[in-house]
């Protein structure tokens, strides 16, 4: 336990996102976030949220009401709904109390190295924000509902039946090189055209939507909300539209669908953060077929935990497995779909706090980040078991991670971190370069912490690093990239956010998103809400600006996801 005078860490993630500069994931025991809304107002004539412990500072139930919608937009994804820490801090009062709201203003306000957002600073909270989520996190964390299958069924819509929907490919769309691009605060998603760089359409989504999955045949598209609505669009169409949706929780992350031979399509599964569970359903009408809980006990201490929220999903092309990672208790999941009603579980224990990951290049072992441990874990998704556990830098936060040939050391996947300036290369190649598989063989510099993704191609040379959830806004507001073939020779940094040619704002510069070709890559210059953002688009060859496409509807845009890469999982 800290005492007043130790400086209290926030952090952050995203994935986000895809990412998502106030909802990320994981991280130790040490780390802290806040959040947003009215700010403080007359006491008198008020009615008072009545806390159990005497010792919170007061607040109206107004304030108390806006600031836990604002804890939900803004900071649940790395403290836990339940305020128990993951990537950031627990916030819960035994903690908060002994810092005090004007010393939680402080970290509110300017953030830290270690990822979390400089709330105030960036603009993205207002002074009196600030002040009612430092008093905030010092009540005690109210406890949401449950959801099950009747919440779920409420909430299921099919707006065009499997019958109705076109037999054939009804646009003259590229697809491979369409983008799904998030629309965090407008609850939306525009589809861009990669080819003419123009917004085909903005389709209406959930709130802060996370990612963007592919069905196995390239058709169907499916997002899902940090408020747990989830999206099926139907590609084929004249002009691309909802199909199907369905609300599966109160908050929420991933949803994958089946790639196995046999079953391209026929399910998709979602993970929720609340409750901690996940669901499978039918993957073309997204009717919930099955909801089975992650509650349990963690790997490490072994002791019941309320919260294992679902992370990651990703499904194997080697079995009709999907590969669910449980954040708060460390354990990996392989879910065999092929007999929904008699389910069975492979459970591999890990570490904790499971977040993101991605494939190696042959698409045999998934490695995704333990946040809290500084660890990658591998999975050995032929076998469906674990291959290693792999200690890595400060807070890894990888994405979707990066494959490529070190010129030294042969096949690598890396990681970049939010606790800390490294990008870790791991060894990815037990079969020819058995000494250096799953250890790191290279550690690089990059700009500073607060890094989510990290992307190369297989047709490039160059690996980019972005530093969005960085304090400083000249980290912030560029990138990262090296010379695979001259990784000693250090990065370049290129400055996105001045070559968007917006005016004024945070200009956050996350995720980098190639096309099929693999010879542009895309950059979401992020804003906040009342400000106009971008993306970027950079010659891969050249490193030079290529296009920048700016337009009323881009609000807030953060993940990117182009087809062809998402379905083939090329990164």
């Amino acid at each position: 336990m800290r005492n007043r005078k130790q400086p209290l860490v926030f952090a952050i993630p995203a994935l986000l996102l895809a990412v998502s500069i106030a909802y990320a994931d994981d991280k130790k025991h040490d780390d802290m976030d806040m959040s947003y809304q009215a700010g403080g107002s007359p006491l008198a004539g008020e009615e008072m949220h009545q806390n159990i412990n005497p010792k919170a500072p007061p607040m109206t139930t107004k304030e108390f009401h806006a600031g836990k919608e604002i804890y939900f937009q803004r900071c649940a994804g790395c403290h836990g709904v339940l305020r128990k820490g993951a990537t950031g801090k627990p916030l819960t009062p035994d903690k908060t109390l002994e810092s005090g709201t004007d010393y939680l203003k402080v970290f509110i306000k300017y953030g830290s190295p270690a990822g979390m957002p400089n709330w105030g600073t960036s603009g993205e909270l207002s002074d009196a924000e600030v002040d009612l989520m430092a008093r905030y996190i010092q009540q005690e964390p109210p406890t949401p509902p449950e959801f099950g299958m009747k919440e779920m069924e409420a909430n299921w819509k099919v707006i065009i039946p499997p019958e109705q929907r076109p037999k054939k490919k009804e646009n003259n769309l590229n697809l491979d090189n369409l983008f799904s691009v998030t629309l965090r605060d407008a609850g939306e998603i525009a589809l861009i055209d990669g080819d003419s760089k123009q917004i085909i359409s903005t389709l209406k989504t959930g709130y802060a939507v996370h990612i963007s999955r592919m069905s196995a045949s390239g058709r169907y598209l499916y997002v899902i909300g940090r408020d747990a609505r989830i999206n099926l669009i139907d590609l084929w169409m004249a002009k691309p539209d909802t199909v199907a949706e369905i609300k599966v929780g109160l908050e929420a992350r991933s949803v994958e669908t089946s790639k196995f031979k046999g079953f391209e399509d026929k399910y998709a599964v979602a993970g929720t953060y609340w409750p901690p569970q996940y669901v499978v359903m039918d993957g073309d009408t997204m009717k919930p077929l099955k909801i089975i809980s992650t509650r349990g006990v963690t790997v490490d201490p072994q002791e019941y935990h309320p919260e294992p929220r679902v992370a990651s999903i990703a499904s194997s092309h080697y079995r009709p497995e999907f590969v669910i990672n449980a954040k708060e208790t460390g354990k990996i999941l392989m879910v065999d779909y092929s007999d929904l009603n008699n389910l069975k579980t492979t459970t591999i224990d890990a570490a904790r706090f499971l977040h993101d990951g991605g494939f190696d290049s042959t698409g045999r072992y998934f490695l995704v980040a333990a946040n809290a441990s500084d660890k990658i874990a591998v999975v050995d998704t032929k076998e469906s078991k674990l291959a290693a556990l792999v200690d890595v830098g400060k807070t890894p936060h990888p994405g979707r991670g990066a494959n490529f040939v070190d010129p030294k050391f042969g096949p690598v996947w890396a990681t970049g971190h939010l606790g800390d300036e490294s990008i870790s290369l791991v060894g990815s190649d037990p079969v020819k370069h058995k000494k250096q598989a799953w250890t790191v063989v290279r550690t690089l510099k990059g700009q500073g912490g607060g890094s989510l993704f990290i992307k190369t191609h297989p047709k490039s040379r160059n690996l980019w690093v972005d530093t969005p959830l960085n304090p400083e806004a000249k980290i912030s507001q560029s990138i990262a990239v090296y010379d695979i073939d001259n990784l000693d020779q250090g990065y370049t940094m290129l400055p996105i956010g001045e070559w968007s040619g917006l005016g004024d704002g945070a200009k956050r510069i996350v995720q980098p998103e190639y096309n099929k070709a693999g010879d542009e890559v895309w950059f979401s210059v992020w804003s906040a809400k009342d400000k106009e953002s971008a993306i970027v688009v950079v010659d891969d060859k050249t490193r030079k600006l290529k296009a920048v496409i700016k337009d009323p509807r881009l609000i807030t845009p953060t993940g990117k996801f182009n087809v062809y890469n998402t379905q083939h999982d090329v990164y």
